[in-house]
């Protein structure tokens, strides 16, 4: 049974940067594509970020392009999540996820496992 556990979430101020680390376990990381969601009180869950098993990077979202940097490390069997020049609009439950299909990678029905998300807040 593959297994994610995400950490680095917090309270930071608006400017600040941010490492989300995502350990899998049951399973190898770069046998899945992998990816990062978040998900603010309210609305939907949103793509941020994935990695396909080749190590290509899907383009980021408009909204954190330029700021958030997502990357895999296959020694520590993990994905990791670098966000800097935090804004408030980036305060959510971040989720790690990995999937088996390389179609329609911006869709939460394209992953098969999930975390359980780590809080994200960031103050003005």
């Amino acid at each position: 049974q593959v297994q994610l556990v995400e950490s680095g979430g917090g309270l930071v101020q608006a400017g600040d940067s941010l490492r989300l680390s995502c350990v899998v376990s049951g399973g190898t990381v770069s046998s899945y594509v992998m990816a990062w969601f978040r998900q603010a009180p309210g609305k939907e869950r949103e793509f941020v970020a994935a990695m396909r098993r080749s190590g290509n990077i899907l383009s980021p979202i408009e909204s954190v392009k330029d700021r958030f940097t997502i990357s895999r490390d296959n020694a520590k069997n993990m994905v990791n999540l670098q966000m800097n020049s935090l804004k408030p609009e980036d305060t959510a439950t971040y989720y790690c996820s990995a999937g088996l299909t390389d179609r329609e990678l911006q869709r939460v029905t394209a992953y098969k496992y999930w975390g359980q998300g780590t809080q994200v807040t960031v103050s003005s």
